[in-house]
């Protein structure tokens, strides 16, 4: 009967359940409620979670290996701070940089470096400059290049001052020489940069003009390929390449831009005894539109059917070429 069963009411020691009879005084805790659901990242085992989790991972990640910087792949470099030191990198670049004596600030060489004749030479150079020569590890060396090759070895080279346009129409202004500028419209290699300048300090000219945007700055390459040039020759960045063209008109100088379909030849060019820029376009498109409309001349180079075009910097030397052979004629 019912209430009369002799059987002990308990369960047996270590089974999970508790006693069958009485709450034991866990009843009013048991209706308590937990709470509001946690959002999805909260949740340790749900995806949504493990994905925040991993995505914090590889924030520490990249902070860690580059505190303040923005991560970027191997091989690439991240984006430069403006008017930031840059380091040029690798055995030959460095030392005929050092050769050419351009601005430099410090020598890195990673530790336990193996030498060659082009580092034996980088470290007597900059020796004779006074340059700080720092040893350091092949693991900063990979941070401060941001993954690039750089053979042990990395030269320091402080931001290039560029000039004010009224300033390099002033010097050449005051130059014994009739003015010669060249501009550069939308040429974004470092390397046809500093060629074009290397060949505007060898045949007279008095500066170069540079758009600030869409187009290379005189980075540490193109201090390389200038050899040295870039230390002797003022460089001017403007806002807007057209407006800086005009103001050398006003100026009375003649503009001449580089074209393969322009309506002059290079033997024609009878105004290149007179105040000139010429402005060399693009290494694809050539020159821009509205540039092109504001040059008072468009200027072919002769060439035969073999060869469409020329590099931007070797259609610039060659110009150059023949405007300093009819000044030294005419």
């Amino acid at each position: 009967m019912a209430g009369n069963s002799q059987r002990p009411n308990r369960r047996k020691a270590g089974t999970k359940k508790g006693a069958v009879v009485g709450s034991g005084g866990q009843r009013r805790k048991q209706l308590k409620g937990k709470g509001p659901t946690p959002a999805a990242d909260q949740r340790t085992k749900h995806p949504a979670a493990k994905k925040a989790a991993a995505a914090r991972k590889a924030a520490a990640a990249a902070g860690a290996a580059r505190p303040g910087q923005p991560r970027t792949a191997p091989g690439r470099r991240g984006p430069a701070a403006k008017d930031a030191p840059e380091l040029l990198v690798g055995r030959n670049p460095v030392a005929e940089a050092l050769r050419a004596e351009i601005p430099a600030t410090a020598l890195y060489v990673a530790t336990g470096l193996a030498t060659d004749e082009r580092v034996t030479e980088s470290i007597a150079l900059a020796a004779d400059r006074g340059l700080s020569i720092m040893e350091v590890s092949r693991q900063e060396l990979d941070r401060m290049t941001g993954g690039v090759l750089h053979q042990g070895i990395g030269l320091q080279v402080p931001p290039y001052q560029y000039q004010d346009l009224t300033d390099v129409l002033a010097a050449a202004a005051e130059s014994p020489t009739t003015p010669l500028l060249v501009a550069l419209d939308g040429v974004t290699d470092p390397r046809n940069l500093g060629a074009v300048v290397r060949s505007a300090a060898a045949f007279g000219a008095q500066g170069v003009l540079l758009p600030e945007r869409r187009a290379a700055g005189m980075t540490a390459t193109a201090w390389r390929t200038s050899a040295g040039a870039a230390a002797r020759l003022p460089v001017a960045r403007v806002t807007n390449l057209v407006r800086a063209l005009k103001a050398c008109q006003q100026e009375g100088y003649y503009v001449a831009g580089l074209d393969a379909d322009g309506d002059t030849t290079l033997d024609d060019l009878e105004m290149a005894i007179e105040p000139l820029v010429v402005v060399v376009g693009s290494e694809g498109r050539g020159l821009s539109r509205l540039v092109g409309e504001a040059c008072d001349v468009r200027v072919s180079i002769p060439m035969t059917a073999v060869a469409e075009s020329l590099n931007a910097s070797v259609a610039a030397a060659v110009t150059l070429a023949e405007v300093a052979r009819r000044r030294r004629v005419g």
